[in-house]
């Protein structure tokens, strides 16, 4: 027999219920009792066969990985980094999933803290095998100390990356007020991204890059000295055409999404080849 004691109701009852999702015969879900008034998941481990056994283990695995695990990501924002918005918290959680989904691994590269997966079922197993009554938090915090720093490792990336996002959020939309307060110096602009950055104006005539300079509004660069490129953002803000004709070859480079972010419905993407396509004598000037 196993007994897994809980500090909470809830959290004895989410474990008996989705073991008893796991379990596929009556005879075992009768062999796991929920004692509520003391907060206990009890398993009658010599009264099930090996499969639904090692089913009774998987589940309690899934529990803390699936489960708990959320739950912790909420306490260690709470109680360490003084998070307490909800939608914050879903904010930062959400971008922790996206590295353990394997979506970003930029940011999994920094996650310093390593946890092999094979210690925790090897811990369960040994609780199971020992048949005894145990606390819950304690052998969350003594049998799965690591996997604990593991997971504060992934909130304290996250957050770093989601206060950098906070703070572009920011930036976007200052340069957007800048924007929205120019008069336009052109209807229209051409812009090439290709190995260099090229301007054309309305006649697909191109813009000189010292002649860019003369343009830019020395204020962009004062006030925002770090964020604002002198190449591309600095001019397209200055000139402020009314639309902006971008060729690229990659729309995902992150110049490109910040263009696309700032000036929003004022941006025609279009392929590098397509300006070929529509200048075909100033494109080959322009790769000479």
């Amino acid at each position: 027999m196993v007994e897994i004691i809980f500090q909470c109701k809830q959290d004895a009852t989410r474990l008996y219920s989705h073991l008893l999702l796991r379990l596929k015969s009556n005879t075992d879900i009768q062999q796991i009792l929920l004692i509520e008034d003391r907060y206990i998941v009890r398993i009658m481990t010599e009264n099930l066969m090996p499969e639904s056994l090692s089913s009774v283990k998987d589940a309690f695995h899934d529990y803390i990985m699936k489960i708990k695990r959320n739950d912790w990501f909420r306490d260690i924002l709470r109680n360490q980094y003084y998070y307490e918005d909800v939608e914050e918290q879903d904010h930062i959680i959400e971008l922790i999933l996206s590295i353990l989904e394997g979506n970003r691994e930029d940011l999994a590269a920094l996650v310093r803290v390593e946890y092999e997966e094979g210690e925790m079922k090897a811990a369960i197993e040994q609780v199971f095998l020992d048949k005894v009554s145990f606390s819950f938090d304690s052998f969350i915090k003594f049998r799965l100390k690591t996997y604990m720093q593991h997971l504060v490792a992934y909130v304290s990336i996250s957050i770093d990356e989601y206060k950098m996002e906070q703070e572009y959020q920011m930036f976007i939309q200052t340069l957007r007020n800048f924007l929205a307060e120019r008069e336009p110096k052109m209807r229209q602009l051409h812009v090439v991204f290709d190995e260099d950055i090229t301007f054309y104006d309305e006649q697909a005539i191109r813009i000189q890059r010292s002649d860019l300079i003369k343009m830019i509004d020395r204020k962009l660069l004062v006030n925002h000295p770090i964020y604002v490129d002198s190449v591309s953002i600095a001019p397209l803000l200055s000139i402020a055409p009314e639309q902006i004709f971008l060729y690229c070859l990659d729309r995902d480079i992150p110049i490109i999404r910040t263009i696309e972010n700032i000036f929003e419905e004022r941006i025609v993407l279009r392929t590098i080849s397509s300006f070929h396509d529509l200048h075909p004598t100033v494109y080959k000037e322009h790769t000479n």
